[in-house]
């Protein structure tokens, strides 16, 4: 059956007429006494046209990357971000907006100067960047460079009282292979429809061997004391992936004070590292001088996320959440992860503010630190509003939570829903996708999305939910890299997502009931670890 619908805008506002037809048969819900999904056209229109014509996205992107830089949780650069979101915020007129505390996390870094060169043979510079959470050289340092690496318990013995005052080759040597294909990639149609496919329920696979990760992290743990201990002028290593000027960085040191030092420690583009390498292979001199200014900031141990609200009207006591997590890595400025996400659900609260349009549910968003440190700013955040996961034990607001939609892979256009395995909300997204399937968002899929902060409300049984995205360069050149800037930022796919959001935000804040839900879950135990841990990468497992 063909119903007609009113006129609806395309991209720019120009008027199209489309048979409902598929938005109608995209909209009935699983039973056929369930009637259609109602999606407000007249709401859409307004939010594309505020949101394609007088977009701030990418400014906001802009001032979270170049003028704050890389945000690590703890540091006064998130602080200075945070600052400038709470005023942004305020000034749209958003209200209760403020830094909720959690913690606690541990100590604050930050790089405050690097300068890194060989010396002899010759003298060229060095890509590189100090890990997080470890210790600078209190000025200029030169000294020998040698290969140790170090692969079984026996091998420290080789290696013992050689050391001090060298810097240390840890990483074997890596091939680089060409690049035939291009780096950016958007999904096809054939992709979007393999990834909507039921996941083949005996394809599951061990994420490690038997016996678990722990042995190679042991060896890890082992190589970085016995490398403090030698006293090495600094550790250089490549990431496991990068090359053509661009590595991915994580964390070397520990966030709490007590702990040992460690020994100061580079991640090198792959490059400049293998000329070092066959250098010394070579058995030439190679000298390197390092002066690597790190500082750590013990005065508050805690962190904070940043929340703020549009008030609802007749269901105000009703919430629905738009969030992305707001801290970085450090080497590049965090653009692609996650000022991109953090941009677009600003850009999607000043859209909605902006139109004037009604909301029944308070919508509230969330900005989260220490996301790459395990989720703990949302943990924390779901811990402390709606309920504890190792105990399922709930608190009154769990019941007045509608949803909650995260942004976290990147600039990548929005193509569809992650459903996390909720079956009764696919009729309902369907039919709010409707009117974006001229913005290439076609797709929904029953499959969990891991590694980011919607996990934290999926965990005790609310309905969180992350979108598909086009990968572009994602997980080929930014995600945690110094190549993480802001000219890796698609500015048009920025655009649509905010007003996606902004849209899914809209109708969920006025549907007639919450979100339905699957059951609760059963308690789960605590795997976030300590306050704070040693670490060789970044955590975050997206």
């Amino acid at each position: 059956m063909t119903l007609w619908t009113p006129p609806r805008r395309g991209w720019l506002g120009r008027p199209t007429f489309v048979a409902l037809a598929v938005a109608t048969a995209l909209a009935v819900p699983i039973g056929a006494q369930s009637p259609a999904e109602r999606v407000d056209l007249d709401a859409v229109y307004k939010i594309k046209d505020e949101g394609f014509q007088r977009s701030q996205v990418m400014e906001l992107t802009s001032y979270l990357t170049d003028v704050y830089g890389p945000r690590l949780t703890g540091s006064p650069n998130l602080k200075a971000a945070a600052d400038y979101t709470v005023g942004k915020l305020t000034e749209w007129g958003a209200t209760n907006v403020k830094l909720e505390p959690w913690g606690p996390f541990g100590r604050g870094w930050t790089n405050e100067g690097f300068s890194f060169q060989a010396v002899a043979p010759q003298v060229f510079p060095i890509i590189g960047y100090p890990k997080a959470w470890t210790p600078g050289t209190n000025g200029p340092v030169t000294g020998d460079a040698v290969i140790v690496v170090i692969e079984k318990e026996e091998d420290f013995a080789k290696y013992k009282g050689q050391l001090k005052g060298k810097f240390v080759l840890a990483s074997a040597l890596q091939d680089v292979p060409a690049h035939f294909e291009p780096d950016g990639k958007r999904y096809t149609e054939e992709q979007l429809d393999e990834l909507s496919a039921q996941p083949d329920p005996s394809q599951r696979t061990q994420r490690f061997p038997p016996g678990g990760p722990g042995g190679q992290m042991g060896l890890n743990r082992q190589r970085m004391k016995f490398f403090a201990d030698e006293g090495v002028a600094a550790v250089l290593e490549t990431s496991r992936k990068g090359d053509g000027g661009t590595f991915f960085i994580g964390s070397g040191g520990s966030r709490e004070p007590k702990d040992p030092p460690t020994a100061p420690q580079l991640i090198v583009t792959v490059e400049h590292y293998g000329r070092l390498y066959r250098m010394i292979e070579k058995k030439q001199a190679v000298k390197l001088q390092l002066d690597a200014k790190n500082v750590f900031h013990d005065k508050d141990l805690n962190a904070f996320n940043i929340v703020g609200e549009i008030p609802g009207t007749d269901k105000a006591d009703e919430v629905v959440m738009l969030g992305a997590h707001f801290d970085s890595w450090h080497a590049g400025t965090g653009a692609t992860d996650n000022a991109a996400g953090s941009a677009v659900m600003l850009e999607a609260m000043r859209i909605l503010k902006a139109t004037g349009l009604k909301m029944r549910r308070t919508v509230r968003i969330g900005l989260w630190t220490g996301e790459e440190q395990g989720l703990l700013g949302s943990r924390a955040y779901v811990k402390d509003h709606f309920a504890d996961r190792t105990t399922m034990a709930v608190k009154p607001e769990h019941a007045k939570f509608s949803s909650y939609f995260n942004v976290d892979n990147g600039t990548g256009a929005i193509r569809g829903v992650y459903l996390q395995g909720n079956e009764a909300v696919a009729p309902i997204f369907s039919a709010w996708m409707a009117p974006f399937h001229n913005l290439g968002m076609t797709h929904l899929t029953i499959r969990n999305t891991g590694g980011t902060d919607h996990q934290a409300f999926d965990g005790v049984g609310l309905p969180g939910f992350q979108f598909i995205q086009d990968p572009v360069e994602y997980d080929s050149r930014t995600h945690h890299s110094n190549m993480d800037v802001y000219e890796r930022i698609q500015a048009r796919d920025m655009m649509q997502n905010a007003v996606i959001v902004a849209s899914f935000v809209y109708h969920a804040a006025n549907r007639d009931t919450i979100l339905p839900r699957k059951p609760l879950p059963k308690p789960q135990p605590d795997r976030t670890g300590p306050p704070a841990t040693t670490a060789t990468s970044a955590s975050s497992g997206r």
